[in-house]
């Protein structure tokens, strides 16, 4: 008879596949989770992303108020399309939509986003060729598929 510390192969063979079950599904939960919290924000103004700071964030208010397209710029430090669509001709209007978002007026906000060409409340594609450039949007050539952007193209 073998001491009990002793195992045999079957029962070696199997703590070792219950092993990689759990190391494989903690894994996919961590990424699940990661995933699930940068999907949260990116693209919704409504939310606040996980790297957001509170300074920054009242520096930023501070430009919306004073229509300092500078200070914003200076802030956002080229991240994301927003810094790509945004000039300083076209600021005071997005001015607008923030406030009106700030006071829970998204549908007017989004109007003026879309007239951007933002995303929307949610994240959602607006107009301006957003749809992966497959000519789905009406976006004036900014997209890079079969349809150029230009009304419906070939899918």
């Amino acid at each position: 008879m073998r001491p009990s510390h002793i195992r045999d192969a079957k029962q070696v063979k199997t703590m070792k596949a219950n092993k990689y079950i759990v190391v494989t599904t903690a894994l996919a939960l961590m990424l699940t989770a990661g995933a699930a919290t940068a999907s949260a924000y990116q693209g919704d103004y409504t939310q606040k992303g996980p790297n957001c700071d509170e300074d920054r964030h009242e520096a930023m208010e501070l430009a919306f108020e004073n229509l300092d397209y500078s200070a914003w710029y200076d802030l956002m430090d080229g991240r994301g399309r927003v810094t790509q669509v945004i000039t300083e001709d076209n600021f005071e209007k997005f001015a607008e939509a923030h406030a009106l978002a700030e006071d829970g007026n998204y549908d007017a906000a989004d109007e003026i986003r879309q007239e951007l060409g933002l995303r929307g409340k949610g994240g959602e594609p607006m107009g301006a060729g957003y749809r992966g450039g497959n000519g789905e949007g009406n976006g004036a050539g900014q997209g890079q598929g079969k349809g150029g952007g230009y009304g419906r193209g070939n899918k």
